[in-house]
């Protein structure tokens, strides 16, 4: 047997447990993955996805070589070409677009396939290559715009609670999440909560994995949530259980909330919900009697028109009843906003020779078919699979399939984005390269050390712009700065919660908690609005409260198509990731559809029945699950099916290209459909 060594990294993917893992490498082949059992989080458990990181980094669709289209769009037929021919393409290619129509004809377009600072979406790798360009900017808005905008308004922040600091709650509500399938490792904080007597409650359209293991379970319509905090904080306001002391020193507006509080009594939250009015009922007088309540808010609940409104009402409730001042209250959507890195040190976008326009991931289509003054004649796909993951599916092919433009696509395997392209590159995986970062469910930061050298002529996207830079003849020294030094960089911050965290004791360390308070409350003396206060009335905003979803509240349209659609995570994928590895497609069971026993009875659909799920905007087929898990009136898919693996279409076919009210944030779940049966 050779040499063995342990190789501390990070998991990259798009989950807030952000966990750090240990690879097993003997004689330069990596040949063991498991989690870091030292690190507080992870406690030595990785998911069942990433379990087969290893399996899936070493199947024979991963994309080893430069390639270029040799078929039409779509259709992905490639010819293998070297890295000096690629490259010069592309600059070529690139120096006569912008010289034709200007920079902002570019567009990067980062995705969430690695959320690292150094190769991918939080610190955009190659940005400031774009910068230099002048190419548009990104608005990486698909996964929490509105949920970050909401709380931002309410707290000041996206940032809330220490998830860790559920387990020392009284009342635990798990708001739009189900963590045992995604983001499994707040399960521990919980159930250690519940061995001390807490009581669990799940709030979500379907009767998920963590549903049936709560103590009880609410099955609001999509997208109603805020009315239904509102039914409640009726509850516990009519009881006097509010904290006068609290919303007196720090919150700005109780007295119009209140008001609004109001309007909402149990039976006019249940009629906009269908949560029968006496489980909103009991459930508030709950909140009443306990502190503190830990609610953990993730992003499911934020995907409809009203999305940043249901944060903000949220995040009201710990407001009415002080829980932001307990250890163990207020709201867990995200810890992002408590990561005090210096991120602009790290973008530059002082390279940009002058101002320039965003343009939006989620709304892709719209992007390449609709704008101009310029159009868009370049895109660059950074770890992200469009085709897959983003809304209006057709619209998106239809803009992805321009003759007239020029699309590089930095990829790892053959999606159904990368079928598109003009010229594919080899991206690195995880444990090949190094990275730096964050959990967006903890306070940690963590290191990733390259494990192994990366196979055939992969290259980290850091090391493909240093060469682009370079080809193009680009003359700014930061484009050529090492992964060490951006590491450096983004970590030299004068925040205080950074204080002595350096890249050489991350390496050392593989992980180090960022430099807060213990315990964490960081509004408990107050919050980081313009006003100090936690705002139920913001400047920006106005008063928080109820906004429907767009699609789904719809009554004319509801005629035509009369489910609501909730297309949430699925337990073998992670969003279109691992869903070409053979063995968790296998077990996902392909792409299916949930509806009640009412509704398939209805339509004389029965169980294990091929269906056509479908609106105007597009459709997909699934085979039909007639299950009690959802209530009457919603159907519930599993997103992130790579289409051309399951006939052609995704849950993306049926989703509209619409804005949510706070953040530009998409709609996945603001979505109505008709399901009918496909004949043989």
């Amino acid at each position: 047997m050779g040499s063995e060594l342990k190789v501390l990294g990070a998991c990259p993917l798009d989950c807030p447990d952000g966990c750090s893992w240990v690879v097993t490498v003997r004689d330069g082949e990596a040949v063991g993955l498991r989690g870091n059992p030292d690190h507080p989080y992870t406690r030595g458990a990785l998911c069942a996805k990433v379990n087969r990181w290893l399996e899936r980094a070493a199947q024979p669709d991963r994309i080893l070589y430069p390639m270029r289209r040799v078929g039409a769009k779509g259709e992905g037929r490639f010819e293998r070409i070297g890295w000096d021919e690629a490259l010069d393409e592309i600059a070529g290619r690139l120096e006569r677009i912008v010289g034709e129509y200007g920079g902002e004809a570019v567009w990067p377009y980062w995705g969430t396939g690695t959320l690292g600072y150094l190769q991918g979406l939080e610190g955009c790798s190659g940005r400031r290559f774009f910068n230099v360009l002048g190419a548009s900017a990104h608005d990486a808005n698909i996964c929490s715009a509105a949920g970050n905008a909401g709380m931002a308004e309410a707290v000041g922040s996206p940032g809330g609670m220490d998830p860790e600091d559920l387990a020392h709650s009284g009342l635990v509500l798990l708001w739009g999440t189900n963590p045992l399938t995604s983001g499994h490792h707040v399960w521990k904080f919980v159930q250690d909560a519940r061995k001390a007597g807490a009581h669990l409650v799940a709030i979500d359209p379907v009767r998920t994995r963590t549903a049936r293991q709560a103590d009880e379970h609410l099955a609001p319509l999509p997208g109603t949530d805020a009315a239904l905090a509102l039914g409640l904080l009726n509850v516990i306001v009519r009881l006097g259980a509010q904290d006068e002391d609290f919303l007196a020193r720090h919150t700005l507006g109780w007295e119009e909330f209140r008001e609004r509080i109001a309007g909402f009594p149990p039976e006019r939250a249940a009629e906009i919900t269908g949560v029968p009015a006496e489980r909103i009922v009991a459930l508030g007088e709950r909140i009443a009697r306990t502190r503190p309540t830990g609610i953990r808010a993730t992003q499911g609940l934020q995907r409809h028109a009203g999305g940043g409104a249901a944060l903000r009402v949220i995040a009201g409730i710990p407001a009415v009843t002080g829980d932001w001042a307990r250890r163990g209250g207020g709201v867990a959507f995200s810890t992002s906003g408590h990561v005090k890195l210096d991120k602009p040190a790290l973008w530059r976008d002082d390279l940009r020779p002058g101002p320039v326009r965003t343009l939006s991931m989620s709304r892709l289509g719209e992007g390449l078919l609709d704008v101009q003054d310029p159009p868009v004649k370049a895109l660059f796909v950074i770890a992200a699979n469009p085709v897959g993951s983003t809304p209006h599916q057709t619209k998106v092919r239809r803009g992805l399939a321009r003759d007239d433009l020029f699309t590089v696509v930095m990829e790892q395997f053959p999606t159904d984005t990368a079928d598109y392209a003009d010229i594919v590159l080899p991206a690195t995986a995880q444990h090949e390269h190094a990275d730096l970062h964050e959990g967006y469910g903890h306070l940690y930061l963590t290191w990733n050390e390259p494990a192994v050298a990366p196979p055939g002529e992969c290259l980290p996207t850091t090391e493909t712009f240093r060469r682009l830079a370079r080809r193009m003849g680009l003359d700014e020294p930061s484009l050529y700065d090492s992964d060490e030094s951006l590491a450096e960089q983004l970590l030299a911050s004068d925040h205080p919660w950074m204080a002595g965290i350096t890249l050489d004791r991350l390496r050392k360390e593989g992980y180090v908690r960022m430099s807060v308070p213990d315990p964490f409350l960081p509004y408990a003396e107050g919050f980081p609005t313009p006003t100090g206060k936690f705002q139920f009335r913001s400047p920006a905003a106005g008063l928080a409260g109820y906004v429907p979803p767009a699609e789904v509240a719809d009554a004319e349209r509801a005629e035509r198509y009369p489910l609501a659609l909730v297309s949430a995570a699925s337990h073998e994928f992670l969003n279109t990731q691992f869903a070409n590895n053979p063995e968790l497609r296998r077990r996902s069971g392909g792409l299916s559809v949930q509806m009640h026993p009412d509704d398939a009875q209805a339509r004389g659909l029965s169980d294990g029945r091929k269906v056509r799920v479908g609106n105007d905007r597009g459709a997909f087929e699934a085979v039909l699950k007639v299950t009690d898990q959802v209530r009457p009136g919603v159907a519930a898919t599993g997103k992130g099916h790579w289409a051309k693996l399951s006939g052609g279409a995704n849950a993306n076919a049926v989703v509209d290209e619409r804005d949510t009210d706070l953040g530009g944030g998409p709609v996945f779940h603001d979505t109505r459909v008709e399901i009918t049966p496909i004949h043989d």
